[in-house]
């Protein structure tokens, strides 16, 4: 959201435009010092890095919003969003990496903001340290993590994100599969939809539409990030002062900004930019390779794949495109939802020893999300493999049943995001199977014209 807003400002300054209405506008945002006290920072690389963090800030809402949008409950004062925005030195790609915030992440030493204690470092949830130490913080073990230094931050909130999708007259997605939350209050059809602001804040927030969960959920902030740029590349609203100075308005009266980004940096970089478009954009989500790691005293977090992060993380720092040509794809069944998306728990229902950990093995190496840790059924007489699942998540469940051929689906309310597969004698084999997913390649990145509406 954050960067699309910015490259509405730097496009409207590429086209000369906008100097003395961006230096308003720059008045606007409120400073903060991220980058306070920091030593032993990662090397600069290539292009310019942005975090960008949303938080749960939710102040100025008001209360038929509230009810309508199902925005009740305490803000957690945690960062609900965070992408590394870089933007590439010649200045004619974006590219944006999401970092879910249930991340994995041991924080450097430090000072709690709140009490003023002094820390060690110690292990937290990604989108906790914003509540620990603020921005600094955040910074902070994002550098620590990815080893990727960061120019800038950026933070917006709920307030100025439904601002800005109503200035701009809604942004609009489209969707092949009924998305219905009932958490957020989220319910779209199949097709093309025109949602305002409190619309695409459900649309952006949901996490329960599908056992993707919050990878779901950073897809579809990629996907309407994605929308938003064709949306304000393409509306004119660049072109029109006054129509840019209230969608930038409405965005900047509740965003920080570290103290360095200001009206030059904006200018010269608006400059550069002068072709920019949803091809020009590209995005992905850091390799996680353990889902639902267990750590005592904060609860289930994802575990990064190092080796994969690693890799993806220098693709950044050397500046190259993360978006490569698609490799071939061999013959699949194709499935609603990728395996990448779908959360398994194996367990042995025979008595043939090792069983389950082949067919762990064999699912993971085709892709799902597996635990790694399979266990041992109750009742060890099992003749057909089962797959158990949660009815929020039945979509997911026929995408785990195609590859096991000859399951039998077998529904358990309240069994949440996780599919459970218990391995029963008639088990041969794994079929590979795959979506109809533009998120493919090394990194699974996509550029933003193959995601907004046709």
């Amino acid at each position: 959201m954050r960067m699309a807003t910015t490259l509405s400002v730097v496009l409207l300054a590429s086209a000369g435009i906008g100097h003395a209405v961006v230096t308003s506008l720059d008045e606007d945002i409120a400073r903060v010092d991220p980058f306070r006290d920091m030593k032993n920072r990662p090397e600069a690389g290539h292009g310019m890095n942005v975090l960008l963090v949303g938080t749960d800030g939710r102040d100025k809402i008001t209360e038929s919003e509230r009810r309508t949008y199902r925005l009740g409950g305490a803000p957690c004062h945690c960062t609900d969003t965070i992408m590394i925005v870089h933007i590439s030195e010649d200045r004619e790609r974006a590219s944006v990496v999401s970092l879910p915030r249930d991340s994995y992440a041991e924080t450097p030493e430090h000072t709690d903001e709140t009490t003023g204690k002094r820390h060690g470092p110690h292990p937290l949830k990604l989108n906790a340290a914003y509540a620990e130490g603020g921005p600094n913080l955040t910074v902070r073990t994002v550098e620590n993590m990815t080893h990727v230094k960061i120019d800038h931050y950026l933070e917006v909130d709920f307030t100025s994100f439904m601002k800005t999708v109503d200035v701009l007259g809604g942004v609009r997605v489209c969707t092949t599969q009924p998305l219905k939350d009932s958490y957020t209050g989220l319910d779209l059809a199949a097709g093309s939809h025109l949602l305002n602001g409190g619309q695409a804040l459900q649309y952006v927030r949901s996490r329960h539409v599908d056992g993707a969960s919050d990878l779901g959920r950073m897809q579809r902030q990629q996907r309407f990030l994605a929308a938003l740029v064709e949306q304000t590349t393409s509306s004119g609203v660049l072109m029109n002062p006054m129509k840019f100075r209230d969608v930038t308005r409405a965005v900047l009266g509740s965003v920080r900004a570290d103290k360095g980004f200001g009206t030059d940096e904006l200018l010269d970089l608006g400059r550069a930019m002068r072709n920019f478009s949803p091809s020009s954009s590209e995005f992905t989500t850091v390799p996680i390779g353990q889902m639902g790691y267990v750590v005592k005293g904060i609860g289930s977090t994802l575990k990064w794949d190092g080796a994969k992060s690693r890799k993806l993380f220098t693709a950044l720092r050397d500046d190259k495109p993360l978006a490569a040509p698609r490799p071939h794809r061999s013959e699949a069944r194709r499935v609603d939802v990728s395996p990448q998306q779908i959360q398994v728990q194996v367990e042995n229902g025979t008595g043939t020893a090792g069983l389950g950990k082949r067919v762990d093995s064999a699912l993971a190496s085709t892709g799902f999300r597996t635990t790694r840790r399979p266990t041992n059924a109750a009742d060890r007489t099992a003749r057909r493999t089962v797959v158990s699942y949660d009815p929020r998540w039945d979509r997911s469940a026929k995408s785990l049943a195609a590859a096991l051929p000859g399951a039998e689906l077998r529904e358990v309310k309240g069994q949440g995001a996780v599919l459970k597969v218990t391995a029963g004698s008639d088990f041969e084999k794994v079929k590979r199977v795959r979506a109809d997913d533009p998120y493919q390649g090394e990194f699974g990145a996509t550029t933003g014209d193959q995601v907004v509406c046709p």
